[in-house]
C-alpha cells in the first residue's frame, strides 16, 4: 500500500519541501532516470562516435576549398592539403581575379532573382493548393494531389530535352520567366508537405473567420497562412538550397549569352584543354556557398518541425 504523504496546504516560493515529500520526489526522479537509462541503446556511444566522424568527413571538402582559396595556383596543385604560408599565401587576389573574370556580381544578382522569386511563388501557390486539396474532398482534388506526388518520382533527365524545347518556344529563358519552370518542379514536395500540415488545422477556426465576414482569400491570408508558417519556412529552406545550387536546369533554359547564374559562371573558369584556374575557382566556390550556408544556419531549426508536421500530422 502506497505511503500517504502529508503536505501543508500552501507553500510559498522558496520554501523547502517537507522531508517526506522531498523523499518521494527524489524516488520518482531515480525511477525516471533508471527507465531512461534502460531504454538507451547500448550502442549509443558508438553511434555518436561514428556519426561524428561522418560529420567531419562531410566538412573536410568545405574546409579544403576555403583554405585553397587563399593559396597561389601552383601550390594548390602541388600540395592541396597544406595550410597557406609565406610562399603560398595569395592574400585576396584569387577573389578579385575571380570576380572580374566571371562577372560574379551580375551572376549573383541573377541567382538571387531566380531563387527569391521562385521560393516566393512556390510557397504562395503550393500552400493555397495544399489548403484547397485538404478542404475540398472531390475526385479532382484527389487526382491533383496524386499528380503532385507522382511528379516527385519522375527523373529530371526524362523531361529535360522536352522542357528545354518548350521553354525556348514560350520565351522562358530569362531570370524572371524561369520561375514558372521552377514552380512546376518544386510543387510536388511543397504540396505534399502543405497538405499534411493543413489537415491538422481545425476547420472550426476557418468557419469562425467566415462567420466574422472573411471571404476565402481573407481567411487564407489572415488565418491559414500564419498557422502554416513552420511549413512555409521549411519549404523555403529546402527549395532555396536546391534552386541556388542548381546548374543543369538554368543551363538548359536560360539564354546563357545574356544571363548566368553563379554555378554557370563558375564553370567559365575552366579553360580549353582541361586548364582550370584553381585559385579563382576555389575563391568563387567560397563566395557561392556562403549565402546559402548563412540562410540555412539562420532557419535550420524550422526544418525538422516543418517536415515532421507536414509528413506525419493528419
Amino acid at each position: 500500500m502506497a505511503k500517504k504523504v502529508h503536505a501543508p496546504e500552501t507553500l510559498q516560493k522558496g520554501d523547502a519541501l517537507p522531508p517526506d515529500v522531498q523523499a518521494l520526489v527524489n524516488e520518482m526522479a531515480k525511477r525516471k532516470n533508471g527507465v531512461s537509462s534502460a531504454r538507451r541503446s547500448p550502442y549509443a556511444t558508438l553511434w555518436t562516435i561514428i556519426l561524428s566522424i561522418i560529420s567531419v568527413v562531410y566538412l573536410v571538402p568545405i574546409i579544403l576549398v576555403f583554405i585553397n582559396s587563399f593559396k597561389k595556383k601552383i601550390f594548390i596543385n602541388k600540395n592541396p592539403f597544406s595550410l597557406p604560408n609565406g610562399d603560398s599565401f595569395s592574400s585576396i587576389s584569387n577573389y578579385t581575379e575571380g570576380v572580374e573574370k566571371i562577372g560574379f556580381f551580375s551572376a549573383l544578382q541573377n541567382s538571387a532573382i531566380i531563387t527569391v522569386g521562385s521560393v516566393i511563388v512556390i510557397i504562395l501557390c503550393t500552400s493555397m493548393c495544399g489548403w484547397y486539396i485538404t478542404r475540398v474532398n472531390s475526385f479532382f482534388t484527389k487526382c491533383l494531389y496524386y499528380l503532385c506526388v507522382f511528379s516527385m518520382i519522375v527523373p529530371f533527365q526524362m523531361v529535360m530535352y522536352t522542357l528545354a524545347k518548350t521553354a525556348d518556344r514560350l520565351k522562358l529563358n530569362s531570370p524572371f520567366t524561369i520561375i514558372v519552370v521552377y514552380l512546376g518542379f518544386g510543387a510536388g514536395l511543397a504540396v505534399f508537405m502543405f497538405c499534411g500540415f493543413a489537415k491538422s488545422i481545425p476547420i472550426e477556426i476557418e468557419e469562425a473567420a467566415m462567420i466574422d465576414g472573411c471571404n476565402p482569400i481573407q481567411t487564407y491570408f489572415k488565418v491559414v497562412m500564419p498557422i502554416l508558417r513552420p511549413t512555409c519556412i521549411s519549404v523555403a529552406i529546402l527549395e532555396a538550397m536546391w534552386i541556388w545550387n542548381d546548374y543543369l536546369l538554368p543551363s538548359l533554359v536560360l539564354d546563357t549569352t545574356k544571363y548566368k547564374t553563379v554555378p554557370i559562371a563558375i564553370q567559365y573558369l575552366k579553360g580549353g584543354y582541361g586548364a582550370v584556374d584553381m585559385g579563382s575557382m576555389m575563391a568563387m566556390l567560397v563566395l557561392a556557398i556562403v549565402p546559402i550556408i548563412i540562410f540555412y544556419l539562420v532557419c535550420q531549426k524550422y526544418i525538422i518541425e516543418g517536415v515532421v508536421s507536414g509528413a506525419v500530422k493528419g
